[in-house]
Formats: C-alpha cells, sequence, structure tokens
C-alpha cells in the first residue's frame, strides 16, 4: 500500500512512499552540500537514504550484548536526562567531564538533534535517533572540534563505521570547503587517522555511554580501538 492512509508507527512518523523519499533525499541532498550546518536537512537526508546501512547497523547491536540492552532499554541523551552539574563535576580527562567541556566550548546543546520521521520501522528509527544523539560523543572520543575542518574528519570516521551514505556524502564534499593549509592536514595526517580508526573501532553504537561517564577518554577510546589523535592544531 502506499503512504496516503497509513498508520504511523511512532510518535512524528511521517509515512513516505518511495518516490517521495526519493525527491525528499534529492532536495535535501542539495540543500545540505550548499550549507552542511543545515543540520534539518542532513537529517533528512540520513533517514531517507539509510534503508541498506541502517538494518546492518541494529544487528549490529543486537548482535552485541552492551548493544543489544541499548536497543531494550532505549537510552536518550538529553540535557533533560543528563546530570550537567555531576558530570561537570567529574575529573579532567573522563568521559563526562570532556563532554561537557565539548558542549560548552563549542556551544552546541544535545536538544538540538532533530527527532526520526522518515524511517518506516520503528527500531531502525531508533537507531539512527542514536546516531545522532551520540555524534557529539564521536567529537569528544576524537578530540575534533566543530569547525567545518573537525565535522569533516568526524564524517570520516562515521562514514566507515556506519555505511551511511549521508556521512559518506559528507565525507567526500566536505573537503572543498577548506582552505590550502587545512585541506593539507586533513589529507596528510587527520584523513589516514579517521579511516585507520573507524576501520579498526568496535561499533560505536554499541556502548553505552551514559554509563561509561567516569571512564576516562583515553581508555575508552583504547577499549573502542581509536588510535590516539594526530598532535595537529584543526
Amino acid at each position: 500500500p502506499g503512504p496516503v492512509g497509513r498508520v504511523p508507527l511512532y510518535p512524528g512518523h511521517i509515512p513516505t512512499s518511495t518516490m517521495q523519499k526519493a525527491l525528499l533525499a534529492a532536495g535535501s541532498a542539495c540543500a545540505a552540500l550548499w550549507d552542511p550546518y543545515r543540520h534539518d536537512m542532513v537529517a533528512v537526508l540520513g533517514e531517507t537514504t539509510g534503508c541498506l546501512a541502517l538494518p546492518k547497523l541494529r544487528d549490529r547491536m543486537r548482535n552485541d550484548p552492551e548493544g543489544y540492552r541499548i536497543l531494550q532499554e532505549r537510552p536518550r541523551i538529553h540535557l533533560s536526562t543528563l546530570d550537567m552539574a555531576r558530570l561537570r563535576g567529574l575529573p579532567d580527562g573522563t568521559l563526562g567531564r570532556e563532554y561537557v567541556r565539548f558542549l560548552e566550548d563549542n556551544k552546541v546543546s544535545p536538544d538540538t538533534r532533530m527527532p526520526a520521521k522518515f524511517v518506516d520501522d520503528e527500531e531502525l528509527a531508533y537507531v539512527i535517533q542514536r546516531y545522532r544523539e551520540v555524534h557529539d560523543l564521536m567529537h569528544t572520543l576524537l578530540g575534533m572540534p566543530t569547525n567545518m575542518l573537525g565535522e569533516v574528519v568526524v564524517k570520516w570516521f562515521e562514514a566507515v563505521q556506519t555505511g551511511l551514505p549521508m556521512c559518506v556524502l559528507g565525507a567526500a564534499f566536505g573537503p572543498v570547503r577548506l582552505n590550502a593549509r587545512k585541506l593539507q592536514v586533513l589529507v596528510t595526517e587527520l584523513l589516514p587517522w579517521a579511516i585507520r580508526s573507524g576501520s579498526n573501532a568496535s561499533c560505536v553504537l554499541c556502548v553505552y555511554y551514559e554509563q561509561r561517564w567516569e571512564q576516562s577518554v583515553e581508555s575508552l577510546r583504547e577499549e573502542i580501538g581509536i588510535f590516539p589523535p594526530p598532535a595537529v592544531r584543526v
């Protein structure tokens, strides 16, 4: 059956046909490439093109004990679910302290992540929601700011990790906005490290970050398989 008359599968779900998804994907891709900071367009692109990658990510989570628990318990990362004062009070170098430092230094909030709308499966909608909500934790673990170079590096890591087309697109086209110096740093130092780390690391969606706040970033990197970041200014 077509999308008309179909019952939404979860709060906020908008049923769409294959043709509608294709049009949404094309429009959001153009808008996201024009302005990579249009998070709403990046979100739509992720949902309308993730039909092959999302089930694979979900299966990786199902086959991992910690990932399976995340799928069962459905934790969410919002200001309402975070004890910011406690995280701020943790020792320097812990995941919780460095995550709060990242949010404050870059003036970002976990509440800006768009809710899923166009994924036609309730569990897969949670998987892409989880991917969005741990994105800032990827920045924290990789030691990357939210400037264009930092975002491109994180997108390369996520592209290798997740196979999501929107990550691949961001990784491929993001560098065109970098100046010559930053492009050289990307190609010679950061890109090889991001690709090696993304390939070597276990699935980053299978980490229950909310239960790791007191763990050091260094030991969590080691556990996941992320190599130490290169000593370059980003």
